[in-house]
């Protein structure tokens, strides 16, 4: 397709905003017109990306400087609050929004774990849930797509076809995460420090993590009532990457064949989530660098319990990949458009 969705993206400087230039440069129907990054305002992306040397791209600009006339798309990878401060003055380009403003549909419950008030509650009514391979439907015409924290997109991609099915309680969820060192951003703190982090494994969020609203919110759709996760993340010393191991139990008569048939049906014709060989763990090295996931299941010592094994690259299929997979949709483009890069490994 020759049709080319001119965007711009907010707070290029960081992580999220850096893969997502990547992966923009090798889109076939991606114009990068705009980056911002308001402290960096006046340099050249190279000179805060190295990696980018060779690309020309546009300078970085504070975000009240562009000119929004012909932007199609912004994708504001910026932090919770200023995202939405932002987002909600434009008129004219669709949003795919990266920060956890648009996620939660209760302003409230926004306000409870977030610490302070939604800056654009009016507009929650008009954000999609952008968990892409559940929200097909819904993208085409959506204005707004909240893509999903890195936890709960892998979270919601293991657990939502199993709700849906019926196949496991929903009670006594247990997740545990690890994450790479990304995902705690770029942003100077003494806890990221490579001798911080180096030969250790880090909890942090034990019993009240944000994500757990997200993950709770989108599974109590699906059960009809509340649900309540046990959830404990944990930093590991890798730079991106992120494995969930998550503990469930079986409705009565269901097995573990029963979750694997759910999970094989649900995502057969899904291009990027695939379910391994019986018995194959996952591995972050299996998605590094893509947007693809992997997962499996696996058969509990305790009689009546399973373990579902998920892994993703947290700055690609958790953040920027998924961003872009959800504005191919809305723009009507080939879901795969730009995201086809296969894993890298070592």
């Amino acid at each position: 397709m020759s049709q080319k969705v001119r965007i711009a993206v907010l707070g290029a400087s960081g992580y999220t905003g850096a893969d997502l230039v990547r992966l923009a440069l090798t889109h076939p129907n991606i114009e990068i017109v705009a980056l911002s990054a308001n402290a960096k305002a006046g340099q050249a992306m190279a000179d805060v990306w190295p990696h980018f040397a060779h690309v020309p791209l546009p300078g970085l600009v504070r975000a009240d400087e562009i000119d929004w006339a012909g932007i199609d798309a912004v994708f504001g990878c910026l932090p919770h609050a200023a995202s939405a401060e932002l987002l909600s003055t434009l008129i004219g380009p669709r949003i795919i929004d990266l920060s956890a403003d648009f996620r939660l549909n209760d302003a409230q419950t926004y306000a409870d774990w977030y610490g302070n008030e939604h800056p654009a509650p009016e507009l929650l009514p008009d954000a999609i849930y952008g968990l892409t391979e559940f929200a097909a439907d819904l993208l085409p015409a959506a204005r707004i797509a909240a893509c999903p924290g890195c936890y709960p997109t892998a979270a919601l991609l293991a657990l939502l076809p199993l709700f849906e099915a019926g196949l496991v309680g929903h009670e006594r969820i247990t997740i545990n995460a690890l994450s790479g060192v990304s995902g705690a951003g770029r942003s100077l703190k003494e806890a990221n420090l490579f001798t911080e982090v180096a030969e250790a494994v880090h909890p942090y969020g034990i019993g009240r993590h944000r994500h757990m609203p997200e993950i709770e919110q989108e599974l109590s759709k699906r059960a009809n009532g509340p649900v309540t996760i046990s959830f404990t993340p944990h930093l590991v010393p890798m730079n991106r990457g992120e494995l969930e191991t998550i503990t469930v139990e079986l409705m009565p008569g269901k097995t573990v064949a029963d979750l694997r048939a759910a999970l094989g049906h649900r995502y057969a014709a899904a291009p990027f989530v695939h379910l391994l060989p019986e018995g194959k763990g996952p591995s972050t090295r299996m998605v590094r660098g893509s947007n693809h996931c992997v997962m499996n299941v696996f058969e509990d010592r305790i009689p009546g319990r399973a373990i579902v094994i998920v892994a993703i690259d947290n700055l690609v299929k958790g953040s920027s990949g998924q961003a872009i997979q959800n504005m191919n949709l809305m723009f009507g483009l080939p879901e795969t458009a730009g995201l086809l890069q296969a894993p890298l490994f070592p």
